[in-house]
């Protein structure tokens, strides 16, 4: 069993727990973000990368993927360590400190088990445990090919690319690929698209075909996809030349190991206390998992609540430390 020692142990790469590595680091305090998911920013990677978004303070729009990328940036000077593709499964106290262990998400990670020993735990899981639905003709395909989100739209140049899904991520991913991509196609179950009405008629202004009443019933191809074949209602079997398939087809969201690590849940959410702490020794929850009266669950709280948090945590671990630690802006 491989061991990481560090002071802060910070469950979730979403926007919060970015943020939160990065204002660890300004408290000098070693940290470990963990995420089940294999890329850093949580929900914005996973779901709307390429879409704007308009309420993070300071910025009239700015891409959610160049916000996942700024977060980076501004933590990287603390080095902070990125254990992704690995969920975080069981949480101990030993000595009064708290001792994650961990383990590869949906078999993508490490088969063997990690272990973070931390002096506190920071908990910024978002949703909780994100997973992607799976395709379900993908289930005896083992090549590459498959994807679920897409980290980068460079690799997709030149290729066809099938998106399958509904819903707002696939005509998204749509609208972003176009004139990426050599061709794009949507295959949908149903007639009915839970995708905004606007964007819809977005793609299809595009001349981006739809295929609706549809469903992917084979994937062709060895070492990587080379086309699928559907099976349309009314219409009989169709093939598709693929190169990639973008399965868009949600995902799903639940609390997994940690709502068996005694915490005060309150409705799928996490009770804190005003310094963001929870019922368990030396552990933080803030974001979207933190509850508390009057929450709003907006990035810029998530953002407010992990300094919080961290700076709660600092005087936890030190109690001879300042609960403020001054403005960034008198410290080079």
């Amino acid at each position: 069993m491989t061991a990481l020692q560090v002071d802060l142990a910070i469950v979730g790469a979403g926007p919060a727990g970015l943020f939160a590595a990065y204002y660890a680091g300004f408290r000098g305090l070693r940290t470990a973000v963990i995420d089940a998911l294999p890329e850093a920013g949580g929900q914005i990677t996973a779901m709307y990368p390429e879409k704007q978004i308009y309420d993070v303070a300071g910025f009239p729009a700015i891409k959610g993927r160049d916000l996942v990328a700024d977060l980076l940036r501004q933590a990287a000077p603390f080095e902070p360590a990125y254990l992704l593709g690995r969920r975080a499964e069981r949480l101990a106290h030993v000595d009064g400190e708290p001792v994650l262990e961990l383990v590869g998400a949906a078999g993508d990670g490490p088969s063997e088990v990690e272990r973070v020993a931390a002096r506190a735990v920071l908990i910024t899981g978002g949703l909780g445990s994100f997973a992607p639905r799976p395709l379900p003709a993908a289930a005896d395909f083992h090549g590459a090919g498959i994807v679920y989100f897409v980290p980068e739209l460079a690799a997709h140049v030149g290729q066809d690319v099938v998106i399958v899904g509904g819903g707002d991520s696939a005509f998204d991913w749509a609208l972003a690929l176009h004139g990426i991509a050599r061709s794009t196609v949507i295959v949908h179950r149903r007639e009915r698209f839970r995708a905004h009405k606007a964007t819809v008629d977005r793609v299809r202004a595009l001349g981006v075909p739809v295929i609706v009443n549809a469903q992917v019933t084979a994937i062709h191809g060895t070492e990587r996809v080379a086309g699928v074949a559907l099976d349309v209602k009314d219409q009989g079997s169709q093939e598709l030349p693929a190169d990639a398939i973008v399965a868009a087809l949600g995902f799903t969201a639940d609390l997994g190991p940690l709502g068996e690590w005694g915490l005060d849940l309150d409705h799928r959410c996490i009770s804190v206390d005003t310094t963001m702490a929870t019922n368990l020794p030396r552990v933080y929850a803030a974001g979207d998992i933190a509850a508390y009266p009057g929450k709003v669950k907006l990035i810029a709280t998530g953002f407010g609540e992990a300094a919080t948090a961290v700076n709660n945590a600092a005087v936890a671990l030190d109690p001879e430390a300042h609960l403020f630690p001054g403005h960034s802006s008198e410290n080079p």
